[in-house]
């Protein structure tokens, strides 16, 4: 019983690493509170949705789709509007993303309305030691796993990827080597946007999801974010591992509806005793 339910924490472990990571990054490397996060998340879902249910695509067709467009929507968010405030207080933009989500998060219930819809792909279950797994919770979790590892890869062997840790390290000085400061902004934006849009697909490739569930995926990554330490994508995978195992676990002591706030518990131990989170640097914060 106990090894399930922490074999079922693992395995949301590495979708909330994809859930938290775009977002840990724009926050690292950007300032920027993207409130707007959890309905990234919601549109990756229910494009994912449209295109499986409504234009009979191939899932393995639409997935890349589908993040290739929520790449596209957060670069030219970030390019046409927060760009122009993104040196502002933290407040602003965060009241920008913040009515940002208000209108994306009603766009989508105006047209697909609160109903919880699923892609309802039932690829049977595999037994291992006597735990049950469903293989879609497989599927998805690898997914989401692989593209936090690419995006690791992009961060450290790419001329982008330096490019943004440099960004991140210090912009002032990165504007002096010769960076485009608002493009590494948009780009930052944009990876984030497109890590949001892959876990909404896997989430919808595992449970079904629904627009009012988008405040639970951006406060699910602020856990996150503060477990692992801001802009780290190996902070966000221990961040994401640890609390897929400490809601599981607290599942199995106190009930389902306990798990959220077992994890904000654990958060704010965390903000207490670690405030740069387990895997963060002091300075980075």
């Amino acid at each position: 019983m106990v090894g399930q339910y922490i074999v079922n924490g693992i395995m949301m472990g590495g979708l909330y690493a994809c859930l938290a990571v775009g977002f840990s990054l724009v926050w690292g490397v950007l300032n920027v509170i993207n409130m707007l996060h959890g309905s990234m998340v919601i549109l990756g879902a229910y494009a994912c949705l449209f295109g499986v249910q409504r234009l009979g695509l191939p899932i393995y067709v639409v997935a890349p789709l589908a993040c290739g467009a929520l790449f596209v929507f957060g670069y030219a968010v970030q390019r046409g509007l927060i760009n122009r405030v993104v040196s502002q207080p933290i407040l602003i933009t965060l009241t920008l993303t913040f009515g940002l989500e208000l209108i994306v998060n009603n766009l989508i219930l105006h047209y697909f309305t609160a109903t919880p819809r699923s892609l309802g792909i039932n690829l049977g279950t595999v037994e291992l030691l006597g735990m049950r797994i469903p293989v879609a919770r497989i599927v998805g979790m690898l997914i989401a796993a692989m593209l936090t590892l690419l995006l690791y890869w992009l961060l450290r062997h790419s001329k982008v990827g330096r490019a943004i840790v440099a960004v991140r390290m210090d912009r002032h000085a990165a504007a002096l080597m010769g960076i485009r400061i608002p493009q590494i902004y948009a780009l930052t934006f944009g990876i984030g946007a497109f890590m949001a849009g892959a876990a909404g697909v896997a989430m919808a490739l595992i449970y079904p999801v629904t627009p009012m569930m988008s405040g639970v995926f951006l406060g699910k990554a602020f856990v996150i974010c503060v477990l692992g330490g801001l802009g780290s994508v190996p902070g966000a995978i221990i961040g994401g591992l640890v609390l897929g195992i400490v809601e599981g676990m607290g599942t199995l002591a106190l009930g389902p509806q306990w798990a959220t706030s077992v994890g904000f518990l654990l958060m704010m131990a965390v903000i207490i005793l670690l405030p740069s989170g387990l895997a963060g640097k002091k300075g980075y914060e």
